[in-house]
């Protein structure tokens, strides 16, 4: 159950910083922001890889 919450919030946590960049950085520029968002994401797959993965 524990592990379960870890992933919400991360997940949540994603989505915010997305929308947030998209929103207050990027309103205008699909191609820049599109860039950044794969950034963030592959950022996140690698927290996610590193501290929430089971051994």
């Amino acid at each position: 159950m524990q592990r379960q919450t870890a992933v919400v919030l991360f997940v949540l946590a994603l989505i915010a910083v997305v929308v947030g960049a998209d929103v207050l950085l990027f309103r205008h520029d699909f191609w820049a922001r599109l860039i950044v968002n794969i950034g963030i994401v592959l950022i996140f797959i690698a927290c996610y890889l590193r501290f929430l993965k089971r051994p």
